[in-house]
């Protein structure tokens, strides 16, 4: 499935208040399920030494569905589509490796 599949579809899903003017809900939801990964990771670590069996893989799976539910319909919140959001991260990528910054700190390396 491409992005603009995803969105579309994710967005007839959304049911939240003041929808298509409220970019807090699903800022709030995406923070929210990013945690849910971070605990299923910790809990891997803390529970497992560590070691990703297909059970933890498939939790996790699930979580970054739900990071990505919210990731898209606050883009269309915003009127950006997820493809363009994803084509401007690559290009910022590849002009921080074409100068050296790949790594550090700070957006504007």
């Amino acid at each position: 499935m491409d992005f603009k599949t995803y969105q579309r579809k994710a967005r007839l899903t959304a049911q939240y208040p003041n929808l298509g003017s409220n970019n807090i809900y699903p800022t709030l939801g995406l923070v929210g399920e990013a945690g849910e990964v971070a605990e299923k990771v910790k809990k891997v670590i803390r529970d497992k030494e560590g070691i990703f069996d297909e059970e933890s893989k498939n939790g996790i799976k699930k979580e970054l569905g739900d990071v990505l539910w919210y990731l898209s319909n606050l883009c269309t919140e915003f009127d950006f589509s997820l493809e363009e959001v994803a084509s401007q991260n690559l290009d910022k990528l590849n002009l921080r490796a074409a100068r050296g910054k790949i790594s550090g700190s700070g957006d504007d390396r």
